[in-house]
């Protein structure tokens, strides 16, 4: 039977003519040696160059990694052997080793020491412990020697191949060769061990274009391979396959059995002439070196041949090559008290070799046979002792769920047979697809075809239904009733209605082509890669391609756990609540699954919640957390929150169910359990409490929010709370809260909706954003114009003296500010109508001084003379209509609704101490007036500034018009106190609220 191997191209580079390749025993790596002088790595995986060496502008033509001492060692035609550290591309050494081409280097796999051999005839050894001294020669050649290769089984023992026609073997003890192995009828350009330890034998390739296998303890010649059609320039045993590989300038890459000598597959890429060959003992990979190019190769799979009796015993069955070995892990991982993902020490039993290179190792039902599938025969032996019973032609076989010697197997494209109790009973030809792969299981008979899998049961092979998806596996659960289809990048599970198909074969209703309808209902699509699975009851324990382990239940794919290396699933042990995976080392791992767990999530998911709310006091404490996210993905937040011990979780699903007071009082259990230090805020926290704050808000818990953004530092949400609601000393605490935290921008706000003019300038003046006071100074208070303007021209004189007396001050140059004095007695007129004090009045007044503030501006009443009566006048006429209006309007609305008939202007509120606009007050300009139809308040002179704020939203604007003394000439600006885009210095923060 051909090994049918999958061969995939995991590399194809072009460069100059490659004459050497070697593979990293654990990095992704090969490296080419060039004869253009140069070596490169690549990175087969990601298949890009990771680096380039310059040797010699001589060709190199060999080289080796050396990985543990993280090396390279060249050799060149300039008759040099130079070592690189391929982590720092620093040279280590470089020496004349011979005096002629050196042609190979071979390291030795544990001695600090390596071979090369020459066109001088000899063989040297050197040891790099003792400086790269020469320690001994080997003469005896009478040509070139081509190649050196040291015995994998005895390590003191090497081979040469020579243009004399001759191998030799060498050890190092002597200078002289063992013996000599003559057949040859040209030189022998290459030389290869055989690496297992059941056969003596050694390839070797010659310009006679044949490879030669050798039992080198009889020196006799076992078989002689033919085929190529050019000199042999490299050949090898594969370390892992069955296979020999020969290279020849014919371009060809020839495979064959290793144990039949059957000629398997020919590569050839066009690369024109192939020198090297190099493969790895831990994978299945090949590198190939060309005239043009490098080439890497992936052989098959990596998959270890092992199978694991799942039903209690715990034994494992595996292969290395023909060879059987067996453990046990039951019990091991509690005797040695291991955690998960630790590799478990494994006492391994040899069972003896096997008749057939095993590519499939399987066990039966109850664990007492076990079948070995390979070379198209399949031979059944017994577990404990691989005792022969059965035996036969297959390319494919699977044992039945039930009897103890019941399997099918399929013989060809055409032809399944059915066994029972290791017997004969039927033969099937599928008449709805060709056989191309065969899936057993409790359910049914899976057979693949090109582009559908059918199904048949197991009694008379009859057709189930045929499905269109192209599956690379089928997993059964243990009863049958649900079924794994996995494709290329997604699997599909599917229910089987056991009882409707039963029904349609006893009634005789099933088709030959169709099978029966409605045999298969599809429950999901999961868009994710299987490597290896199991069912574990209704859950789907498997390995995905991104090296993780999930397992699948109701829909939901839950990680177990992250798996450092790409692993094979072995089974799962309900006993030990343990489920077990081995690498393609052969190493185990395992990690715990809780049966009790996925005994739950099973209920939960057929909506048992009787049984679940059984098995729940099963579940150790300790993985509730688990649970309750099980839970939340099912839609039941309520019960994950009950469950729940993760602060974290708990918080998100209280605000998923808006339970905010639930979730204040988790937040606040989490500060009290934290250190003092814990206790100040970070990032995570602060974003956790501004939004429970902004949710509160929106649910109208106005107390709730003001607390959440108190604790979040969130003085947007505290502006908006305040302002909304009127709250003056409010705003007083967030202005001093805001400069704290140097958040000026929002106390700027405060402080100019309280109508604190005054600390306005002097917060501008702190943060040294004198330009900017200067115009507020103007505008609303124009006495702090001259102390202003002497701090800005002593700030700028720092960069330009020039400018800074160019600053015109407001008590030599009084010409250039029109009407300054009376805008100051403009403002003191203000301030001693609100007691001396710069201070809003609150919104109960807004009857009484509204026909103040519509009437005239100040500074125009000022200018038409009278200006103090008139305003006392009409502020006490206005107090008078509003004292009466006010009692009219009490009496109403006592009468209706009981109420307090001091209600204030602005955002509704309804008690008497409310004020006008963000603070329900009035506003804070030292020469004002009220525009009604904004609810604004504006401030104007004839020379001067003026500023609109309107309360309707939640930003200021504010518009300065600029009129010059000596050009009239007009300037606009326009400020958004929201987002004031004044320039920072280094010790102030104006950005946004």
């Amino acid at each position: 039977m051909p090994l049918r191997l999958d061969i995939k191209r995991k590399l194809s580079s072009r460069s100059e003519r490659v004459k050497s390749v070697d593979l990293h025993p654990t990095e992704p790596w090969v490296l080419s040696a060039l004869y253009s002088g140069s070596l490169m790595i690549w990175n087969y995986t990601t298949q890009s160059l990771v680096k380039t060496l310059e040797v010699s502008s001589l060709p190199v033509r060999n080289a080796k990694f050396v990985a543990r001492k993280q090396w390279i060692i060249a050799s060149s035609d300039d008759m040099q052997v130079r070592v690189f550290n391929y982590n720092t591309m620093e040279k280590v050494t470089a020496f004349e080793a011979h005096s002629d081409y050196i042609r190979h280097i071979e390291v030795h796999p544990t001695l600090p020491c390596f071979l090369t051999c020459a066109d001088d005839m000899t063989i040297k050894l050197w040891d790099w412990d003792k400086n790269f001294t020469c320690t001994q020669v080997f003469e005896g050649h009478g040509h070139y020697v081509m190649m050196v290769k040291f015995n994998p089984k005895d390590a003191h023992s090497f081979a040469s191949a020579c243009l004399d026609r001759t191998v030799r073997v060498w050890g190092l003890g002597s200078s002289h060769a063992h013996f000599s192995l003559e057949g040859h009828e040209r030189g022998v350009n290459c030389v290869a061990y055989y690496p297992g330890g059941d056969k003596p034998y050694l390839l070797s390739g010659s310009d006679d274009r044949t490879v030669k296998v050798w039992d080198y303890q009889t020196k006799a010649i076992v078989h002689t391979l033919d085929g190529h059609g050019n000199n042999l320039t490299s050949v090898l045993y594969h370390p892992r396959l069955p296979l020999i590989i020969s290279a020849c300038e014919d371009g060809a890459v020839r495979m064959w059995h290793s144990t039949t000598y059957r000629a398997e597959t020919t590569l050839n890429y066009g690369m024109e002439r192939s020198w090297s060959l190099a493969a790895l003992p831990s994978a299945n990979t090949l590198a190939i070196g060309y005239d043009e190019g490098t080439i890497v190769l992936r052989l098959g799979h990596d998959t270890p041949v092992v199978s694991m009796d799942a039903g209690g015993s715990g034994k494992l069955i595996w292969t290395t090559n023909n060879e059987v070995h067996t453990a046990g892990v039951k019990g091991v991982v509690a005797e040695m008290g291991l955690q998960d993902g630790e590799k478990l020490p494994l006492v391994s039993r040899d069972l003896g070799s096997c008749e057939v290179y095993p590519q499939k190792v399987q066990h039966n039902s109850n664990g007492r046979y076990v079948v070995v599938c390979g070379d198209g025969e399949y031979i059944i032996y017994t577990a404990q002792q691989l005792r022969n019973k059965a035996f036969g032609a297959a390319l494919d076989f699977c044992w039945s769920p039930t009897g103890t010697g019941d399997y099918v197997v399929r013989e060809s494209i055409s032809k399944l047979t059915l066994f029972r109790n290791f017997k004969e009973v039927k033969s099937e030809k599928p008449r709805v697809l060709s056989a191309e792969g065969l899936f057993g299981g409790a359910g049914a008979i899976g057979v693949k075809g090109n582009d559908s899998v059918a199904m048949f049961d197991w009694e008379e092979m009859r057709l189930i239904r045929k499905i269109d998806v192209v599956a690379k596996n089928v997993f059964w659960s243990e009863n049958g009733s649900l079924v794994v289809l996995a494709c290329e990048s997604s699997f599909f599970v599917l229910r089987y209605n056991k009882e409707l198909v039963a029904q349609a074969f006893a009634a005789g209703t099933n088709s030959a082509e169709e099978g029966v309808d409605g045999a298969f209902d599809l429950l999901h699509e999961i868009s994710e890669k299987v490597g290896t699975g199991t069912w574990v009851g209704d859950c789907f324990l498997y390995t995905n391609a991104g090296g993780r382990l999930n397992y699948y239940v109701g829909g939901e794919v839950m990680t177990l756990a992250h798996l450092e290396q790409k692993m094979y699933l072995l089974g799962y042990l309900p006993r030990e609540n343990l489920v077990f995976l081995m690498d393609k080392m052969k190493n185990v791992v395992s990690y715990t699954v809780s049966l009790v767990m996925l005994e739950y999530q099973t209920a939960v998911v057929r909506r048992d919640f009787e049984s679940a709310n059984t098995i729940l006091p099963k579940i150790p404490a300790d993985q509730m957390d688990y649970v309750a996210r099980f839970l939340e993905s099912q839609g039941f937040k309520e019960e994950a929150l009950a469950l729940s011990t993760d602060p974290d979780q708990k918080f998100d699903l209280a605000v998923q169910l808006a339970k905010l007071d639930v979730a204040r009082d988790i937040m606040l259990q989490e500060i009290d359990k934290g250190s003092d230090k814990d206790k100040e805020v970070d990032t995570e926290t602060q974003h956790k409490w501004k939004q429970l704050g902004d949710l509160a808000l929106n649910d109208c818990q106005l107390a709730l929010a003001e607390d959440c953004a108190l604790r979040a530092d969130d003085f947007s949400l505290l502006l908006i709370l305040y302002t909304s609601r009127g709250d003056k000393e409010g705003l007083v605490r967030l202005a001093g809260l805001a400069r704290e935290k140097r958040r000026y921008n929002i106390a700027f706000i405060c402080w100019l909706l309280l109508g604190k003019t005054t600390e306005c300038v002097d917060m501008l003046k702190e943060t040294k954003r004198f330009p900017e006071a200067a115009f507020f100074a103007r505008s609303y208070c124009p006495s702090k114009m001259q102390l202003v303007m002497d701090k800005w021209r002593e700030d700028l004189a720092g960069v330009s003296s020039r400018a800074a007396k160019a600053l015109a001050d407001p008590t030599r140059n009084a010409d250039l500010f029109e009407n300054l004095e009376l805008s100051m007695q403009a403002e003191a007129m203000l301030l001693s109508q609100n007691g001396g004090e710069e201070t809003n009045a609150p919104a109960s007044s807004y009857v009484a001084k509204k026909e103040l503030l519509e009437s005239e501006n100040i500074l125009e009443l000022i200018l038409s003379g009278g200006a103090a009566a008139a305003f006392t006048a009409s502020i006490a006429q206005a107090q008078a209509e509003a004292e009466l209006q006010r009692q009219q309007q009490a009496m109403a609305t006592l009468s209706s609704s009981g109420h307090s008939a001091d209600g204030g202007f602005g955002f509704g509120s309804s008690s008497a101490s409310n004020e006008f606009g963000f603070s329900n007050e009035f506003g804070a300009s030292s020469v004002s007036s009220v525009n009604s139809s904004q609810h604004a308040f504006s401030s104007s002179e004839t020379s001067g500034f003026g500023m609109t704020t309107t309360t309707a939203t939640t930003t200021t604007t504010t518009t300065t018009t600029t009129t010059s003394g000596t050009t009239g000439e007009l300037l606009d600006f326009e400020l958004d106190n929201a987002d004031i885009q004044f320039e920072d210095d280094d010790d102030a923060d104006w950005g946004e609220m």
